[in-house]
């Protein structure tokens, strides 16, 4: 089980130079976590491959319901309380925040290419790119 933002997510699904690394990923570790939050911010960059017409409608949606499907059941409410903690500690958005706090709750290894995540949590950040 690990933990990935939704950065990581947008590399599996959308065509970037990530995509193989996040397949890669996929293969060693299929048990992906998320905060609730990687909906709405999926959703975000859906919207922007739409907006500049490289996606369609359908194909979006088609991409939001694959996605959701992927983390089914592995999707976490994670403690205010913690996030703000982190945010206060740390130069990283109380977004990003949210996918620390559940590495550390889970105990679990957050995969993201953040370079803010990796400096403020060394001990569970790590980048889809190591090893």
């Amino acid at each position: 089980m690990i933990v990935v933002d939704t950065n990581i997510l947008a590399y599996l699904y959308l065509p970037t130079g990530f995509a193989a690394r996040a397949e890669e990923l996929l293969e060693r570790d299929a048990e992906w976590t998320a905060p609730v939050l990687w909906r709405s911010e999926f959703r975000s960059i859906l919207a922007g491959y739409m907006r500049r017409k490289t996606l369609t409608f359908e194909e979006a949606r088609a991409l939001q319901t694959e996605a959701e499907n992927l983390l089914a059941g592995n999707e976490y409410e994670v403690d205010s309380e913690r996030v703000l903690e982190l945010v206060r500690d740390s130069d990283c958005s109380a977004y990003d925040c949210e996918f620390a706090a559940l590495a550390m709750r889970l105990g679990v290894k957050l995969v993201t290419m953040d370079s803010k995540l990796l400096r403020a949590f060394p001990k569970y950040a790590v980048s889809l790119t190591a090893g």
